[in-house]
């Protein structure tokens, strides 16, 4: 690589880089008010048996709390550090024990505490009066409100009505001391487990074996458990007087998210962090708690006090390109690649009718416009071009005939025309799973016509910006059409992909890198457009997705977060659900670590070298990896070129020397974009010893 394609490339993203640092993230939805048609699902549950009437759509689809709206509504949830399940107009908190082998880890819920009000005979289900980005109010029958707030020490709970509250245990209560004031309890279970209750003003406790009944009571209620740290009791004691009631993160900066909680009572705010947190947080805008931690699958939950917080991460890189070019001397390998690859498009011959399998097609074409661009190659661009429009358009326009996508008003979003009467088909796309997957694939194909077409952009941008703004919304407000951030977690900083789906185990995410690559194509479709606005929010959003994926699913060999088992047998977590680690994927047995690894990385693309920018794991997951291919039956030409792939990162001769061995490629894959990433690694020598 010359040293001009380095100043070139360098130069290119110092100028993404400033345009970022001069752009706010400000609204981007008031600008395309586009719909696609409107469709009646016969799959989808009605919101309102669970959510309050005034709360209207767009409402939310893969929330942390999702549980709490589905089914009967029974379903633990994980408010950090606490499992919160609500049935029959009570509530229960766990402070879960971690159970952890070779292939599976997850807490265990057991109704350590349950609230109600005594001899309520009025068995209801819980309403949702409100909820924001870090936290969800639940209002159960006869005046309790529980404040559920991520990352508080306390379980708070405001008592509305004067009432008589029980609070039972599975557990024997073998100690029960209160305080000369009566405004605070220490409950000690025959599990070894003491909790710290702490009241308003004075309440009059009295217990039984596995159960406590109050006098009269109206105020608010407090409840922890109690940790063994030295000075534990005395945090707690200390802000027990101020409680948040909600929480938002605010975008105000490139590459900043700021929470920010509301909060009632006296004295400061204590809450918790947890390992990425940690990682990113500006220690100036908090302080830490020394020695104040909860356990959690997670990892440790630090106490830290402040009533905003600071979350900062540095930029990465969005560019069309590598990110340090390619070799110049491999150019006329990879234009061979191309020619038969483009050869080989024709959009008449697609057999699938599936979102998400349909855009990988869409997003493998597109990879090649811009493969053929840095190698200077335009020759084979018009052939693309023309299957990118026949393949797109279709789909945008509402003629592609056995699917499409649609827009339901009952939760406010985006479904397929088959996926409204299938709660299965499309990956259950029409239940709202899986949404940045599918339209991420088709992002990166819409990015990529309109930067080498911009009067087609311009024409489809109303329809790019709705396909967009389905899972990236950044405003809140029920005259929008779609949820805020529909997949994304602002608390834990990854997304989530299983929609309305209950599952006892909360939601889950299978594949970062199509996480990644959703946020990546949205960035990429802001620079084809020239909106700063969503360049911004898409870079942001990627770098934290990238962060979640190195802090949860890699699993490096020296990594102390998960159990020693777990981390001897495994270097990539499977699904990575709320409360469970697994090593299974959805559509594969945990032996088939080639899958494991492989969905961690599609689709290859420029991004994926700062996902994959630690080289000593890359080794690491490569060589776990390996022995799988030796299986009985051997695995699927398309799983090994990824493999291969990260092998590029740190072994350049021998992944080529196996990449052209390949005799077929997964369906979002190609032989160009191989060698284009071969190529763009470090120096290589082929087989017969000179440099490539």
């Amino acid at each position: 690589m010359s040293q001009e394609t380095i100043n070139k490339s360098t130069l290119r993203w110092q100028c993404i880089t400033i345009m970022l640092v001069l752009s706010p993230l400000t609204t981007m939805s008031h600008h395309h008010p586009y719909t696609f048609p409107t469709t009646n699902s016969t799959v989808l549950p009605s919101p309102y048996t669970f959510f309050s009437p005034k709360l209207t759509p767009p409402l939310p689809t893969n929330s942390f709390f999702q549980n709490f709206v589905l089914e009967k509504g029974d379903q633990p949830e994980y408010i950090h550090p606490y499992l919160i399940k609500s049935r029959n107009s009570s509530l229960s908190i766990s402070y879960p024990s971690l159970f952890s082998n070779s292939s599976i880890i997850y807490q265990r819920f057991k109704r350590d505490l349950t609230i109600s009000v005594l001899n309520n005979s009025k068995k209801r289900a819980h309403v949702i009066s409100s909820y924001d980005d870090l936290s969800v109010t639940l209002d159960i029958q006869g005046g309790l409100r529980f404040l559920l707030v991520r990352g508080s020490p306390f379980l708070t709970c405001e008592v509305l009505n004067k009432v008589v509250l029980s609070i039972s245990t599975i557990r024997v209560i073998v100690g029960f001391v209160p305080n000369s004031a009566k405004t605070k309890y220490k409950i000690s279970l025959s599990n070894g487990q003491t909790w710290v209750l702490y009241a308003s003003s004075a309440i009059e406790l009295s217990h039984g074996v596995n159960r406590i009944v109050s006098g009269e009571f109206r105020g608010v209620i407090r409840i922890a458990v109690l940790g063994s740290g030295l000075g534990f009791e005395s945090v707690l004691d200390r802000f027990s007087t101020c409680y948040p009631v909600s929480g938002l993160a605010v975008f105000s900066e490139p590459f900043r998210v700021k929470y920010k909680w509301e909060k009632k009572g006296w004295g400061d705010l204590l809450m918790l962090a947890n390992p990425l947190h940690i990682k990113l947080i500006d220690d100036s805008s908090v302080s830490k708690v020394n020695g104040f931690k909860y356990g959690s699958i997670d990892g440790e939950l630090v106490g830290v006090v402040g009533d905003s917080w600071v979350l900062k991460t540095d930029p990465v890189p969005i560019t069309w390109h590598s990110i340090k070019g390619v070799r110049e001397k491999a150019y006329p390998q990879i234009v061979r690649a191309l020619v038969q690859d483009v050869k080989d498009l024709n959009a008449r011959t697609i057999e699938t009718n599936s979102s998400y399998f349909f855009g990988k097609l869409v997003a493998r074409a597109a990879r090649l416009a811009l493969i053929a661009e840095e190698v200077d190659y335009p020759n084979v661009i018009p052939k693309i071009k023309k299957y990118l429009k026949e393949t797109i358009e279709p789909w945008l326009d509402g003629t592609f005939g056995s699917n499409g996508f649609l827009y339901e008003e009952t939760w406010g979003g985006l479904v397929t025309k088959q996926g409204s009467n299938s709660s299965t088909l499309d990956f259950g796309f029409g239940v709202y799973n899986d949404h940045h997957f599918h339209i991420g694939y088709f992002l990166y194909g819409i990015a990529v016509l309109t930067k080498i077409d911009p009067v087609w952009g311009r024409k489809y941008r109303p329809q790019a910006y709705s396909l967009m703004l389905d899972f990236m919304t950044l405003d809140k407000g029920s005259n929008l059409k779609y949820t805020r951030l529909r997949c994304f977690d602002l608390w834990k900083l990854h997304s989530w992909a299983s929609g309305l789906t209950e599952f006892p185990n909360g939601r889950n995410q299978e594949s970062t890198s199509e996480a990644v690559n959703a946020y990546y194509s949205a960035a990429l479709m802001g620079l084809a457009y020239g909106d700063t606005h969503l360049v911004t929010l898409g870079s942001l959003l990627t770098a934290m997705e990238i962060h979640a994926s190195q802090t949860w699913w890699h699993v490096k060999e020296d990594d102390t977060k998960y159990g020693k088992d777990f981390t001897r047998e495994n270097r990539v977590v499977g699904i990575l659900w709320s409360i469970k680690r697994d090593s299974g994927l959805w559509f594969a047995p945990p032996e088939w670590r080639e899958a494991r690894t492989g969905i961690q990385v599609l689709p290859l693309l420029p991004i994926t070298e700062v996902l994959f920018s630690d080289v000593t794991f890359a080794k690491q997951l490569v060589e776990w990896t390996l022995p799988a291919f030796k299986r009985k039956g051997g695995v699927g030409e398309g799983w090994k070129g990824f493999v291969y792939a990260l092998q590029g990162i740190y072994d350049n001769k021998a992944a080529l020397q196996k990449i052209r061995s390949l005799t077929g490629h997964d369906d979002g894959n190609s032989l160009s974009n191989l060698l284009w990433w071969i190529f763009s690694r470090g120096s290589c020598e082929d087989g017969g010893g000179r440099r490539c």
